[in-house]
């Protein structure tokens, strides 16, 4: 891979049991990974996933909308239903499930609910019973559109995001020291902790160092915000560091 993010200190924010994969294809490119997860992913409580669970063993159409879902259901489950056709909103999610031994598992294009819902597999559901795998709260395009098909959908939440409790001292320094040339986020909800980690003595930096986001969804959300420079890249690891590369090929 090329070296173009040689001098390039990026900031990593995912949670911490998933941040591994960025920080090797950041480091590949040359440049140097900061990591400060400011998002942390809790499962839900066994004993809170029974109804959900029940309702499971009858879905004819199961969803997984992220890789946490896939690691966390699974876990709690170890097993789905045979019959049910099984989807993932994303190739990392998809891989997660085969690691399962889930082998027949769809994926749209895309890495969004418009995309899965854009699939011909899900155009006709009438009738059919749905289970979207996902954590607590979220949108609700997949499920709102799947029920206005026809079916009957319901939800199995099985883990939650929280705002780790971390001390951004270290990071603050090495911002006000120009030691972060960019920052990665991958959901707004990501975005808004950080924030609040840094406080209000942060805020100048976040808002003036360019945010690399894999959705425009997401990029909307950090201009909004008051982020002066937001970059939409493509899809997942690969996709942010592509984006990485290609805004500082330009810079000097």
């Amino acid at each position: 891979m090329t070296r173009a993010l040689a001098g390039r200190t990026v900031l990593v924010t995912r949670p911490a049991h998933q941040a591994a994969a960025l920080v090797r294809t950041i480091q590949s490119a040359g440049g140097e990974a900061f990591v400060f997860p400011a998002l942390e992913i809790e499962a839900m409580p066994t004993a809170d996933l029974s109804a959900s669970l029940a309702q499971l063993v009858t879905a004819d159409i199961v969803i997984f909308i992220s890789p946490n879902a896939a690691q966390f259901c699974m876990a709690a489950i170890r097993a789905l239903p045979a019959a049910s056709r099984i989807f993932a909103v994303g190739p990392g999610t998809a891989r997660v499930l085969q690691a399962q031994g889930i082998q027949d598992v769809v994926t749209p294009d895309g890495q969004d609910s418009e995309a899965l819902l854009a699939l011909p597999q899900l155009q006709e559901v009438t009738g059919k019973v749905v289970m979207i795998v996902r954590g607590v709260g979220g949108r609700p395009v997949l499920a709102d559109t799947l029920a206005a098909r026809g079916a009957e959908v319901h939800y199995l939440e099985c883990y939650r995001r929280v705002r780790p409790q971390a001390d951004a001292g270290p990071l603050l320094a090495r911002w006000q020291a120009g030691g972060i040339d960019a920052v990665t986020v991958t959901s707004a909800e990501t975005l808004h902790n950080l924030a609040g980690l840094l406080g209000e003595v942060g805020a100048p930096w976040l808002t003036a160092t360019p945010l690399f986001a894999p959705h425009e969804k997401i990029a909307e959300a950090a201009r909004r915000f008051g982020i002066a420079q937001v970059i939409a890249t493509p899809g997942g690891d690969a996709g942010l560091v592509e984006g990485l590369i290609n805004w500082f090929r330009n810079k000097p």
